[in-house]
């Protein structure tokens, strides 16, 4: 199961590049985010793990970047996590990866949302703002969006005729996956969280997911008791190795 949804959420953000070095994930995206820009080291290695990390450095190094690896449960080899720590990687950004069975919700659609599979610049200039997502990571992030193979809703949330929240559910076997749920943060603490992702997981149902997960900071406290209060659990943690 877990390296299913880190598959599902590999196919959810798609990095600028992509290379498959011995059974590892490498992801390039200039910079934005850790998650399109690590090491998902996710299958079988031959190769001993010093010389692969060595290797990788190397690989982001030529692109300016630094070498980040995402851990998870299900890493491989196991040792790997220990290995980075003794190499100097420091344990960084851990997250709580959640789910929720979605069989006895019932299918709807919210008015106050609108919801296309289908980026639009309004959604993306929104998202920026509400983000704080600077003007070179836009055209990253577009990239990002608009190359999601698996079939995904881009939705907002309403006050009137303003968009107060946006998000995106990826659609993949039988799950939904949730990302980029944000709030204005003129409006939050105000019950609209919940109506966004009350909504993203009503869509998913209606689409025929039995499952949604989604991906949270352990310390967005606010957000962590807004998905147990709808009653997600946690599967895994993960959390990244950056020297």
């Amino acid at each position: 199961m877990i390296r299913t949804i880190e598959e599902y959420s590999l196919n959810a953000l798609p990095a600028l590049q992509t290379m498959i070095y011995d059974g590892w994930v490498l992801r390039f995206a200039g910079g934005y985010s850790k998650r399109a820009n690590s090491v998902n080291p996710l299958y079988p290695s031959t190769e001993p793990p010093l010389a692969k990390i060595r290797n990788c450095e190397q690989f982001y190094a030529a692109k300016n970047l630094s070498a980040v690896f995402k851990i998870t449960p299900a890493a491989l080899p196991p040792a790997l996590d220990a290995i980075l720590a003794e190499q100097g990687y420091r344990r960084d950004s851990p997250a709580s990866v959640q789910v929720l069975d979605l069989t006895g919700l019932t299918p709807s659609f919210d008015e106050q949302m609108t919801a296309s599979q289908q980026l639009t610049e309004e959604w993306l200039t929104d998202f920026c703002r509400f983000s704080s997502v600077s003007n070179k990571n836009k055209p990253v992030l577009k990239y990002m969006l608009k190359n999601i193979i698996p079939n995904k809703y881009i939705v907002s949330l309403k006050a009137g005729s303003s968009a107060i929240g946006g998000g995106v559910g990826v659609l993949q076997g039988e799950f939904i996956g949730l990302y980029d749920i944000v709030i204005d943060s003129a409006y939050r603490n105000q019950g609209y969280g919940q109506k966004l992702v009350s909504g993203l997981l009503r869509l998913g149902r209606s689409a025929g997911a039995k499952k949604a997960y989604l991906q949270v900071m352990s310390n967005n406290y606010p957000a962590v008791k807004l998905y147990s209060g709808m009653g997600f659990t946690e599967l895994y943690q993960y959390w990244y190795r950056i020297k």
